[in-house]
């Protein structure tokens, strides 16, 4: 009988008991009975507290806008289907292909005697794919981290950290230092590091790790801001437009480590700018030259990141934020006030968090941008209860927030009432729920 996506989901399912691995012998095991197929292609890692899936995005459709070969991007989690996080050439994988994947990755675990994780069936899925697709560069998010994570399987050409924050202190440690160092095992033998603008402060940590492994690094700052290289080895951006309103544009100034790139205009909010700029630096980096100026700014004007400041809805406007910790959520409060200059007329926030997440933190950070709450519990066995949520949010803001039984219940009473616009965040569930509810709001 053939292996269906039907399969393959229930394949994944059967693997999330099995929790956290922290170790690389389990899919080592695997992609060795794969016969090593993360070998076949060359490797981009990327990691970071935040900013790690719109870099990873922007990299593939900068390395793809070159034409010359095709091009993978694996990122996590998924909003809506799990075929979201293996895409080639800017494509999510058919069903077909995602379960031939889950197949080879099930059967190789079963063939190495291990069992996987989510996480590490899946990677396994995705070195496989590309491999079989003919993919010649392969864009890597890490899921959590970097020591122990499983896209640290590979050995990458370019290894890029985005920042550093803290979240997963259960898993990566207590303090930022502990953080950057398991995020710093991302850099292999003689990669070449990309330090981006949210490294500031722990630079040292990772131009030790790149000195030790016979590498080196480039660093990408702000325009008139410290750097840990030279500056012939740092790229510089600045921001010369915000937005001013929830689909508004950012144009930011680039000058690469290898050319100056000018004014690019992005279809995002102002904290894409230094995405943007590490992305264009990492592309660089890989490719040992410089990019066609006209080629990153039409793969850059065009690129989407799902989840991240999207509109899904209009009159009023519906943005969701995949915002999930205190320094994405005050990243993400900065945006709303460039998107909504006028204090009177910025938007309520619905919010779910996850129950192992900064809730306060969150909260403490949206509070002067949000002109009330409305607090859900996002359809997950983590989440907190938006009882406890609301209480949170009275105790820190003296807002009185609405509590809904699902964000679909929230976002369909206050769109009705289009008072003021909505900002749904708190989580990638959350979002995941305010997208589906905007794509049942389109069916006929």
């Amino acid at each position: 009988m053939a292996f269906t996506y039907r399969h393959a989901i229930a394949a994944i399912d059967s693997a999330v008991k099995f929790g956290i691995h922290p170790s690389l012998d389990t899919i080592t095991a695997m992609t060795r009975a794969l016969g090593e197929p993360q070998k076949a292609y060359t490797c981009v890692q990327v990691t970071g507290t935040n900013g790690k899936s719109s870099t990873s995005r922007m990299i593939a459709a900068l390395l793809s806008a070159g034409g010359q070969e095709s091009v993978g991007l694996y990122t996590s989690p998924e909003l809506l289907s799990y075929t979201e996080r293996i895409e080639i050439d800017g494509r999510a994988v058919s069903e077909e292909e995602f379960a031939a994947g889950i197949e080879a990755a099930a059967g190789a675990a079963k063939t190495a005697g291990v069992q996987p994780t989510e996480f590490e069936l899946l990677t396994a899925a995705a070195l496989w794919l590309y491999r079989e697709k003919g993919v010649g560069i392969a864009v890597l998010e890490a899921g959590m981290g970097g020591k122990w994570d499983a896209t640290s399987v590979v050995v990458p050409d370019v290894s890029v950290i985005t920042g550093v924050g803290l979240d997963h202190m259960e898993f990566l440690g207590p303090t930022l230092e502990a953080i950057a160092t398991d995020k710093s095992h991302i850099i292999k033998d003689r990669s070449r590091t990309v330090l981006g603008p949210g490294t500031r402060g722990l630079e040292e940590i990772f131009v030790e790790r790149a000195r030790i492994m016979g590498g080196d690094c480039v660093a990408v700052r702000p325009t008139g801001t410290t750097t840990p290289c030279p500056e012939s080895s740092t790229a510089r951006f600045a921001i010369t437009k915000r937005p001013d309103s929830p689909t508004g544009r950012t144009t930011v100034k680039v000058e690469g480590v290898m050319a100056s790139y000018g004014e690019i205009t992005i279809l995002a909010p102002a904290y894409q700018a230094a995405n943007v700029a590490t992305a264009i630096t990492a592309a660089e980096v890989l490719r040992q030259r410089a990019l066609d100026p006209l080629a990153v700014a039409s793969a850059l004007g065009t690129a989407s990141v799902p989840g991240r400041f999207q509109c899904v809805a209009k009159d009023p406007h519906v943005i969701i934020d995949g915002a999930h910790n205190p320094q994405a959520a005050v990243v993400l409060a900065d945006s709303m006030r460039d998107a909504w200059p006028d204090p009177e007329n910025r938007p309520v926030v619905v919010l779910g968090v996850l129950a192992d997440k900064d809730a306060e933190g969150i909260v403490s950070a949206l509070a002067g941008v949000a002109c009330g709450f409305a607090c859900v519990a996002p359809d997950s066995p983590r989440a907190l209860a938006a009882e406890m949520l609301a209480g949170t949010v009275h105790r820190l803001t003296g807002m009185e927030p609405r509590i809904a039984d699902s964000v679909a219940s929230a976002l369909d009473l206050m769109h009705a009432e289009g008072k003021r616009d909505i900002v749904v965040t708190g989580s990638l569930r959350t979002v995941a729920e305010g997208l589906l509810w905007s794509h049942s709001r389109q069916r006929p």
